[in-house]
């Protein structure tokens, strides 16, 4: 009986997925984005705007409600409610440089973070670094 207990534990951890928390360098290198819980979730902010082009916008320009456009990108949450699944994180995941927001997983892979911004079942897959 204690052997059965024990492989289910050991299954249950098994199941899931890695901590994706911290700070982490997007693919292009121009943002940092911390990774961390916000209640419940993980959410995700942009903590750090690296060597921005002259002329690139510094506030959320493209968001579709004009309100929020004045927003500083460096701050802007772009990751929210991710929980756990079976070996990933889902949630969500915001664009600034075009205002869209995307179904998101997120998983470790090696010493990377694998990043998916998804409209149905077509995804975007890209690879963060810890910074």
């Amino acid at each position: 009986m204690k052997a059965v207990a024990l492989l289910l534990a050991l299954a249950a951890t098994s199941a899931a997925p890695a901590p994706v928390t911290g700070r982490w360098l997007t693919v292009d290198g121009k943002a940092v984005v911390a990774i961390a819980p916000c209640g419940k979730a993980i959410c995700g902010r942009i903590v750090e705007v690296r060597n921005p082009a002259p002329g690139q916008a510094t506030t959320d320009v493209h968001n579709p409600d004009p309100a929020k456009r004045n927003r500083p990108i460096q701050g802007l949450t772009i990751l929210t409610g991710f929980t756990a699944a079976e070996t990933w994180w889902t949630g969500e995941i915001y664009d600034p440089k075009t205002g869209k927001t995307y179904t998101s997983y997120l998983a470790i892979e090696g010493a990377r973070l694998k990043v998916q911004g998804c409209i149905g079942p077509l995804c975007q897959t890209q690879y963060w670094t810890k910074a």
